[in-house]
């Protein structure tokens, strides 16, 4: 029984839901992972997955199992990975969890550079505006938006943002301008959707003030938020590499620039971060692709006046 292989295959089930889905990854068949996993339940003695027809579930056993070998890859590969650095180029698969419309924007275009000048790493990006555990995701780095709570990472920051309340002038002729956050309750307000179902928006100038919107629109993404503003349907709160470049040529107007509007209680998120674990510190791949984004992202982009 290939021990490495199997415990590959116990966590691939598990991050894709099925054995089907495992096997479409690891071009396997499904019959060659259900075979896998038996094995390994085998020779542990217990059971690490309840079956049904249409997904899989970890049993209290396999939650345990679990932790413990996606440490035991993440080490191998890290060990590995050390080793090949030694021998020259940087190489390997680099994997990464990317912010959606950030990256659409600003770090797709530089992908295909970055390859032409590293041809021996390959990438694979995951998207998703929420926080993920690299070590539970097998991740080797991270690009998060806004403040970093994460004391056992490593935190590069790699540009600043500021975050504006912005209509555009269509709204505004139409129901007037907002002089105060408190007057944001009268308004359309286009709510970011997290997934901590937050809706409030914070200020700090005079004072701190915490105003709970409300409005006809909510999702999970920014781009649709912008449009959604551009034509008037409503007040956003969004960041300045989205919407400088709106508010530079007069498409949308900043509202209450006297306040620093941010979306987390009290909390600084006027920076992006690249965030990995210690271990990777030293890894090749993971620190040429981090100062790869530093040098090409430009450090305001398209940014509104602070």
């Amino acid at each position: 029984m290939d021990m490495l292989a199997s415990l590959e295959a116990f966590i691939t089930v598990v991050e894709e839901g099925g054995f089907a889905p495992a096997g479409r990854k690891l071009a396997l068949a499904t019959s060659s992972v259900t075979r896998q996993i038996d094995g390994l339940e085998k020779v542990l003695g217990t059971q690490l997955l309840t079956r049904s027809t249409r997904s899989v579930a970890l049993t209290a056993a396999g939650h345990v199992y679990f932790e413990h070998a996606v440490r035991i890859l993440n080490d191998l590969e890290y060990a590995n990975q050390e080793v090949r650095d030694q021998t020259g180029e940087p190489r390997g698969v680099l994997r990464i969890s990317l912010p959606v419309s950030f990256s659409r924007l600003h770090i797709a275009p530089l992908l295909a550079p970055f390859s032409r000048r590293y041809p021996l790493i390959s990438l694979d990006l995951s998207f998703t505006d929420e926080v993920v555990d690299l070590v539970e995701k097998r991740l080797d780095l991270t690009v998060r938006l806004g403040k970093v709570d994460t004391p056992n990472l490593i935190a590069r920051k790699l540009l600043s943002q500021r975050r504006c309340v912005c209509a555009s002038p269509d709204y505004l002729k139409a129901k007037g301008y907002p002089d105060a956050p408190g007057d944001l309750k009268n308004h359309n307000c286009l709510i970011f959707s997290y997934s901590s179902g937050k809706t409030k928006w914070y200020f700090n100038g005079e004072s701190q003030v915490a105003i709970d919107v409300k409005g006809t629109l909510k999702c999970n993404n920014s781009e649709i938020l912008r449009e959604a503003v551009l034509s008037g349907y409503g007040i956003a709160l969004l960041p300045d590499w989205l919407i400088g470049k709106d508010i530079a040529e007069g498409k949308l107007i900043r509202l209450l620039p006297q306040w620093r509007a941010e979306v987390n209680d009290g909390e600084d998120d006027s920076a992006i971060y690249a965030i990995y674990h210690p271990t990777r510190r030293n890894t090749k791949k993971v620190k040429v692709f981090v100062d790869f984004l530093m040098a090409h992202l430009s450090p305001e982009p398209e940014s509104v006046e602070h």
